[in-house]
């Protein structure tokens, strides 16, 4: 997709649901919500390597240690990601859009692709939940 097109799936996103409220207490708790703060941690750390690397070491460094931190958030975000498109999926199809509309949109190029690949999200989230992966 390219990013003119995740600009504009925005822009249709927030007309359907408004901006986030990044203050309200309710949306703290959801999948979506700590996504966007795991998300802007890393973005903090990776700014704050670069501009220690531009001050001159006038700045305090982004340790190994703080590194190795924000690699331990990378398996939960990925989590977070699938149930949240696993259940835009599930969404999709309870509305009657079927395999050949919903692949092109998640990048694929096939109903059988897409079929595939919401099954294999299934699993893998099924897999967590018993504590198997």
């Amino acid at each position: 997709m390219a990013l003119d097109s995740h600009q504009q799936a925005r822009g249709r996103l927030e007309g359907v649901a408004g901006r986030p409220d990044v203050n309200d207490p309710k949306a703290h708790w959801a999948p979506a919500r700590q996504l966007e703060l795991d998300a802007a941690l890393l973005g903090k750390v990776l700014l704050a390597s670069a501009n220690h690397q531009q001050s001159e070491g006038r700045i305090p460094d982004v340790t190994t240690d703080d590194l190795a931190a924000a690699l331990e958030l990378f398996e939960q975000i990925r989590n977070q990601v699938d149930q949240l498109e696993t259940q835009v999926v599930i969404e999709a199809r309870r509305r009657g859009m079927d395999w050949r509309q919903i692949a092109p949109h998640q990048g694929l190029g096939s109903s059988q692709a897409a079929s595939q690949r919401y099954q294999r999200l299934m699993t893998r989230l099924e897999e967590i939940r018993q504590g198997v992966r």
